[in-house]
């Protein structure tokens, strides 16, 4: 019972901080502020500090073959580059996975080894790392994560 009400939680959380958010530079759409250059800073240094030791230090995952279960019967770190999926998910997805975790997120009893940030990274910490994540994408991907954006952000109003 503890799992659905998790990811409850989970997506009231989202709903309310898509809704709440103050938005980006114009021409932007999504939570992630990928055009201001101190946020990319800031998302930087976090990363490095915080994810390149499980997903690379050039985004690039932690394995080749990051698709298949390890061992233990967990998926490795994705890369977070344009051979990922990270590209596939709107940034409130992105952001709850950083903060709560991929298990709380994913629910039904998933397990991952992808840790929670909450209480390690602030919000806005966390949105400068997904941001420097995106600002790396080539700008067709980048055009397409605004799609997927905005059709999330239309069916949230």
């Amino acid at each position: 019972m503890k799992t659905p009400l998790i990811a409850l939680a989970c997506t009231a959380a989202l709903a309310s901080l898509w809704l709440a958010w103050p938005g980006q530079a114009e021409g932007t759409t999504g939570l992630l502020p990928y055009t201001d250059p101190e946020a990319l800073a800031l998302g930087q240094t976090l990363y490095a500090e915080n994810c390149a030791a499980c997903h690379g230090a050039a985004l690039e995952g932690q394995v080749a073959n990051w698709r298949e279960r390890d061992a233990d019967g967990f998926m490795p770190a994705p890369p977070h580059d344009e051979t990922g999926h990270t590209w596939h998910h709107p940034d409130a997805m992105l952001f709850a996975i950083t903060k709560f975790g991929t298990e709380a997120v994913v629910g039904q009893g998933y397990q991952s080894n992808m840790a929670a940030f909450e209480g390690v990274l602030s919000d806005d910490e966390i949105l400068a790392t997904l941001a420097f994540i995106k600002s790396t994408w080539p700008p067709e991907l980048i055009e397409a994560h605004n799609g997927m954006n905005a059709q999330f952000e239309a069916g949230q109003n």
